[in-house]
């Protein structure tokens, strides 16, 4: 199978790269300038052009508290440009999956969110998420949107290296622990799509994430805990609130996101998440 995925240089496509290598599927990524997702010709013209037989969308304006003040662009990339590339499937008539996040909810429901809970986003970047899957469902019929939390991997920005980085230098950290979610292997992500693939033409809205939950600052912790028996950075995390660190856009308090119907419908769950995670650290300190 031709899988095209949007955002080339992406913790998403860069592990659907990697995965792909021992599938039988060809993956090919797409990015500016070519593929510009605030160019939704661009977005049709590559992805018509290309003939795959399926498309993921990966790409996605992520800078949370940037888009408090870029509101613009954040909708532009994550509503306009997925509905554009969800539009460009749909006239192949071929399966679209689109990746989307825990920040359309509000957190404020104590246990773990399940897909019929209302959605209520805090700030813009959750707001202009959900308006992307409302874009995909009105431009394709049968969209598969995963929502996703947390993820991380060897590849790109994401808090495993931020802090892995920041270690290196601080004896001790602070990190907010009153913020519960699933920390997510976007290796683990790529091996879902792959497995999803040839099942993604019926679509549906699911979860997606690392089994287990955790506060940022026990996800901290674990992170150096895996990096001093490696040898790392191993600092001091100091436990801290979200009013002690304000940021300029809210985050949901429970980002928790239950996987079952994911698990009841295609029939596996992704890793626990401190498995993945030790993964990912060992790669980043020993290769």
């Amino acid at each position: 199978m031709r899988i095209l995925v949007t955002g080339r240089n992406g913790q998403v496509a860069t592990s659907l790269v990697e995965k792909a290598a021992q599938s039988p599927h060809e993956v090919i990524v797409a990015g500016r300038p070519e593929l510009d997702l605030e160019d939704p010709a661009s977005v049709r013209r590559v992805i018509m052009d290309a003939k795959p037989d399926l498309v993921v969308n990966a790409a996605a304006y992520t800078a949370v508290d940037k888009a408090e003040q870029d509101e613009a662009r954040a909708f532009a990339v994550n509503a306009t440009g997925a509905g554009a590339a969800a539009e460009a499937a749909a006239k192949l008539a071929v399966p679209f999956i689109h990746l989307s996040t825990d920040y359309v909810y509000s957190g404020d429901k104590p246990s773990a969110y399940v897909e019929t809970d209302a959605a209520g986003p805090l700030g813009v970047y959750g707001r202009s998420k959900l308006e992307g899957e409302a874009a995909v469902k009105a431009a394709h019929p049968s969209p598969l949107i995963l929502r996703t939390a947390w993820v991380y991997s060897p590849f790109g920005n994401n808090f495993v290296k931020t802090m892995l980085r920041v270690g290196k230098d601080r004896p001790v950290l602070s990190v907010v622990d009153d913020q519960r979610g699933n920390p997510t292997s976007a290796l683990d992500i790529a091996d879902a799509i792959l497995r999803l693939a040839r099942e993604a033409r019926d679509g549906g809205t699911y979860h997606l994430c690392g089994e287990g939950e955790v506060t940022w600052c026990g996800f901290a912790r674990n992170i150096f805990e895996l990096s001093k028996a490696l040898g790392g950075p191993s600092p001091e995390v100091k436990a801290i609130t979200t009013a002690e660190y304000p940021t300029p856009a809210r985050r949901p308090a429970n980002s928790k996101l239950s996987t079952d119907l994911f698990a009841k419908r295609f029939g596996f769950r992704l890793r626990p998440w401190h498995e993945a995670t030790a993964e990912t650290v060992e790669r980043l300190l020993t290769l």
